[in-house]
């Protein structure tokens, strides 16, 4: 049975928390961004001030096996300072039942990265290349089989649970999924995770209308299930970034040397059949900021985005697209925006998606909801000093994309059942 942090008594119980740490390190391995370490603090003060006592566990990177440089051990002292307690390391996750039965209340513990075993994720390493499909499924069974005691024995260290890794919610790995059925009366969300859900509820379940999602990035393929899935819910679709690009070639555009993908011409079409046939608007960008190079120092200049010359690329969403979805954007009540309109790592192709995260802080202060989730765009309100200035910016990128198509998240699931 779910329980809720905000009415649950921490006195005297020891609080396993599942956080999402992966914060990225430089090479003195000195944390870059600390974002996601500052968005879990609530919910880990919140055990320490009900006088509970917390073992703090995540992941760092994709290693596939014990090596130095994925140790969180690296960002103790700065996990340290944001709780503002001495925080313990435990150097082997599955080796800390001293450390976590020594726990008074008020104290701190934080385990070693839970990817340096297999059982994390459920996944065989170390095959080799020429591995038959028997060998395959025998290495695959072995780890499954050791999984649960994995498990077993992260529950062993403490009296509840909370899941506060949003960013990991769509994996059914076992600190994320599994662990939850051991403690069937004593799982709760973390507030990141409420305030995540909350904000995908507030768009997929609960939208204010008009509702305009502006989906953005390279690729189609990776939002195909995003786009179909908004056709259901939404007023107003804005598909910006190289994905526009295959949609424009399948309306019978010229888009010279921008990015495609031929294949899904075909399902492009059927997208913009379904949005007529429902009344959905589709908004694709009708200037391009173009170039004759994929990089900054490359020519660029101004053109209708159907008609881009045979050696030139579009880069950004032009000053014409922008007004055009700036009008929509203003006008509606519900906004949600996922993925770039433009070549947002080089700054010379930046523009446009810095204008929709300006254009998003106007619509907010206008009173509209707004949900900002994927790296880029949460890179982009950041650095316009936009962050607090729209309803709500996401932690997680692949989890995010999920719940948009309409999946039932792991880590979500495992708490509310």
């Amino acid at each position: 049975m779910q329980k809720f942090i905000d009415s649950y008594d921490f006195t005297g119980k020891k609080a396993i928390v599942r956080v999402d740490f992966n914060v990225p390190l430089d090479e003195n391995f000195k944390i870059t961004d600390d974002t996601r370490i500052r968005r879990a603090v609530p919910t880990l003060k919140k055990v320490l001030a009900g006088g509970g006592s917390l073992i703090i566990m995540s992941h760092l990177g994709r290693p596939k096996k014990v090596d130095p440089k994925f140790s969180l051990s690296h960002i103790v002292d700065h996990v340290s300072e944001c709780l503002g307690v001495p925080v313990q390391f435990a150097p082997d996750c599955q080796k800390a039942d001293a450390q976590a039965a020594a726990l008074k209340p008020g104290e701190v513990l934080l385990l070693e990265n839970l990817r340096y075993y297999a059982e994390e994720e459920g996944k065989p390493r170390g095959l080799a290349e020429d591995a038959t499909d028997e060998e395959k499924k025998a290495a695959k069974a072995a780890v499954k089989a050791s999984q649960k005691e994995f498990v077993k024995k992260l529950a062993s260290y403490a009296d509840c649970y909370i899941n506060d890794a949003f960013g990991t919610a769509h994996r059914a790995h076992g600190s994320t999924a599994l662990i939850a059925e051991y403690f069937p009366e004593d799982k709760m969300f973390g507030y990141l995770m409420e305030g995540e859900i909350k904000a995908i509820d507030s768009v997929l379940k609960n939208a204010g209308h008009p509702f305009t999602a502006i989906i953005g990035g390279a690729k189609v393929s990776s939002k195909l299930a995003v786009l179909e899935n908004m056709l259901e819910k939404v007023d107003n679709l804005i598909i910006g970034g190289g994905m526009g690009y295959t949609f424009i070639k399948a309306k019978g555009g010229s888009i010279g040397r921008s990015l495609c993908e031929d294949e899904l011409i075909p399902q492009a079409l059927e997208i913009l059949a379904k949005a007529k046939e429902k009344g959905v608007n589709i908004y694709l960008s009708v200037q391009a900021v173009v170039a004759d190079d994929f990089c900054a120092e490359a020519n660029t200049k101004l053109v209708p985005a159907g008609e881009i010359p045979s050696d030139w690329e579009g880069m950004d969403a032009g000053p014409e697209s922008l007004d055009l979805w700036g009008k929509v954007i203003l006008s509606s009540k519900t906004i949600l925006w996922n993925g770039p309109v433009g070549v947002f790592e080089i700054p010379t192709f930046a523009k446009g998606t810095l204008k929709i995260a300006e254009l998003l802080a106007q619509a907010t202060e206008a009173g509209a909801y707004t949900l900002v989730g994927g790296g880029d765009s949460v890179a982009a309100v950041t650095q316009m000093g936009y962050a607090d200035k729209v309803s709500y910016v996401s932690t997680g990128g692949g989890a995010m994309l999920e719940a948009l198509e309409g999946k039932v998240l792991p880590g979500i699931a495992a708490i509310q059942e």
